[in-house]
C-alpha cells in the first residue's frame, strides 16, 4: 500500500516507485539466530531447494534503477518460486 501511495506522490516526477520483496537470503543477517532447522525449513519453501544469493536479487534492483521507467507501484517478489 506504502509504494502505491508513494508513486501517486511522485506522480509528474518521473521518479518510480517499486519495492523489492526478497525471500530468504543467505547473508550473514539471515543467518543470525537461525537454527539449522530453520535453515532446512526455509529452503524447502524455495522451488530451487537453496536460499538466494545477493547475486540473485541485484539484476532486479539494477533494472528497477534503470531500463525500469514503465514499472511503477509494484511490489516485486524474487523469492524463488517460494510457496
Amino acid at each position: 500500500m506504502m509504494t502505491r501511495i508513494l508513486a501517486r506522490e511522485l506522480r509528474g516526477t518521473q521518479i518510480t516507485a517499486n519495492c523489492v520483496a526478497p525471500g530468504p537470503v543467505a547473508t550473514d543477517m539471515f543467518f543470525a539466530g537461525k537454527s539449522e532447522a530453520a535453515m532446512e525449513a526455509a529452503v524447502k519453501c524455495s522451488s530451487f531447494e537453496r536460499l538466494a544469493k545477493e547475486e540473485d536479487v541485484a539484476p532486479l534492483v539494477a533494472f528497477l534503477a534503470s531500463d525500469g521507467e514503465w514499472v511503477n507501484a509494484q511490489i516485486v517478489r524474487v523469492n524463488g518460486g517460494q510457496v
